[in-house]
């Protein structure tokens, strides 16, 4: 396994085409990406607001923002990374 970024979740707005099965599709055709999951969070009368999470070995985040451009979406925010050569899962504690 790669040593680069191998989970990033995003905050996405998106205009609803093109439609989020279709998005998905798309993003998994990206270089690096493995696997694709898309959250609708929030639509109103022109936008989505959908969270992804991107899974894969050496992901390329400038690659992965112009594929989310090219298609009319802009990133709100980086809400999770994982970089190295295994997942490391979140963990609860007492402060949370």
């Amino acid at each position: 396994m790669a040593e680069g970024l191998i989970r990033i979740v995003l905050d996405i707005l998106k205009p609803h085409e093109p439609t989020i099965p279709y998005f998905a599709k798309f993003l998994s055709g990206v270089s690096g990406v493995e696997g694709v999951n898309i959250t609708l969070m929030e639509i109103d009368k022109e936008t989505e607001n959908i969270k992804v999470t991107m899974q894969g070995n050496d992901l390329n985040f400038e690659e992965i923002s112009q594929a989310i451009e090219q298609y009319g979406g802009s990133i709100h925010s980086v809400d999770e990374v994982v970089a190295g050569k295994t997942m490391v899962e979140e963990v609860t504690t007492p402060q949370d």
